[in-house]
């Protein structure tokens, strides 16, 4: 078994979620969103190292997965999503866990079979693919499609060594 946790970082609200993988099931372990809207920049970092850290340290995760920054227009806008990304990643950095990071483009092309997927679309695909009652809020679906994508990505880098291998033992 495998544990997982996935981030979907932001400024004002992260979303994390928690996965647990064994064979070919994927199991929600947690899930929900770190909100600080309301609170100095400062502040907010430590909020969500403080968040992630007791996410990692409560479900004892083995891998951690990000999602990359999306830089549009907004300079602040980035600068700050890179701040509350380092805060996350440094939290899983002090566990030793190496960063898996995907692109948002590549998110949703795992979870929802293209890469123009509506946040509506990724809720429900997550809501399917883990067996869950209800769709999770979205910034905490998006952390579980973080999770999701980096558990299908391994197994298929794993499958592709395993092919190569094979090939050169011939």
């Amino acid at each position: 078994m495998t544990i997982v946790l996935g981030v979907d970082p932001g400024s004002r609200k992260t979303g994390y979620g928690v996965v647990r993988s064994s064979g070919n099931s994927l199991i929600c372990a947690d899930y929900g969103v770190i909100n600080v809207e309301k609170q100095p920049i400062s502040d907010r970092l430590c909020e969500i190292y403080a968040g992630i850290r007791a996410v990692l340290h409560a479900h004892q995760v083995e891998e951690f997965a990000i999602e990359q920054a999306f830089v549009g227009n907004n300079a602040q806008s980035a600068l700050k999503l890179g701040q509350a990304r380092g805060a996350a990643m440094v939290a899983a950095g002090r566990q030793n866990l190496q960063c898996f990071e995907y692109a948002p483009l590549e998110i949703k092309k795992a979870i929802t079979g293209t890469a123009s997927a509506a946040k509506e679309q990724i809720q429900y695909m997550v809501k399917m693919l883990l067996n869950l009652d209800t769709n999770p809020p979205q910034d905490a679906a998006d952390a579980l499609a973080v999770a999701i994508t980096h558990l299908h990505v391994r197994d298929f880098r794993r499958l592709e060594k395993r092919h190569r291998d094979a090939l050169h033992r011939r």
